[in-house]
């Protein structure tokens, strides 16, 4: 029998991480090791080790629990920051910069991390220039393997969280999705379970570099995620 792969997760109460660990239950093949600053409702059925500490204490854990891989979803939004640059920067860059060197400093060798289509340092976007000066940045830390994955508009449910232009978004999406052609495809919508399913399966790969994947790349690689025994 293969030796169980122990995932990290930080970013759990998000749109993403809460697809990964739904994703999880029943799963023989892997054990995610969650880490967060607050405590997160798990749903039944789930076999996972969540710890809650301050972010300057998550390199204790992975120090204790020795995850193979990690899985970053950590974001926040512009509302959620309370439209102001330093704090949206301290989660979107800082924070996803301290755990990927935490990370490094404790052995683990890959790392999977969510930003967006569209991430450019020449964006006029402040969202995509910050999301592009955290790719690059996660870059210089040494990890053996770095997967980025550049997720489109992601469809799924989130509850309250949606804000009024993105739900309209999203409820247009078969419709705008349709001219987005070209270099515009980055930009179409994704359903946020092939988004978590490529992310699992990415932290299955052991060859060393650096890929970034748009939204073609990550339907691709969530096709070779390996579906449960008994699906």
């Amino acid at each position: 029998m293969s030796e169980l792969l122990r995932i990290g997760l930080v970013g759990s109460t998000g749109l993403i991480g809460n697809t990964i660990i739904n994703l999880s239950i029943g799963r023989e093949d892997f054990r995610l090791v969650g880490l967060s600053r607050r405590e997160v409702p798990l749903p039944q059925g789930v076999r996972m080790e969540m710890f809650v500490a301050d972010p300057a204490h998550w390199g204790e854990v992975f120090e204790a629990v020795r995850p193979k891989a990690l899985i970053c979803a950590l974001g926040t939004t512009w509302r959620q920051a309370g439209e102001d640059e330093t704090a949206f920067r301290a989660v979107d860059h800082d924070l996803v910069l301290e755990t990927a060197r935490a990370a490094k400093e404790h052995g683990i060798e890959r790392m999977v991390v969510v930003s967006s289509a569209g991430a450019s340092l020449a964006s006029k976007t402040f969202y995509l220039r910050v999301k592009a000066e955290m790719e690059r940045d996660l870059a210089k830390v040494g990890l053996k393997r770095l997967d980025i994955l550049r997720p489109g508009l992601l469809r799924g449910a989130r509850g309250g969280e949606r804000r009024p232009g993105e739900r309209i978004g999203i409820a247009m999406s078969p419709l705008t999705d349709f001219f987005l052609r070209g270099g515009m495809r980055q930009f179409r919508s994704i359903p946020v379970q092939t988004v978590a399913e490529a992310a699992l399966g990415l932290t299955m790969r052991k060859a060393a570099g650096r890929f970034i994947h748009d939204n073609d790349g990550i339907r691709r690689a969530a096709r070779e995620f390996p579906q449960p025994v008994d699906a």
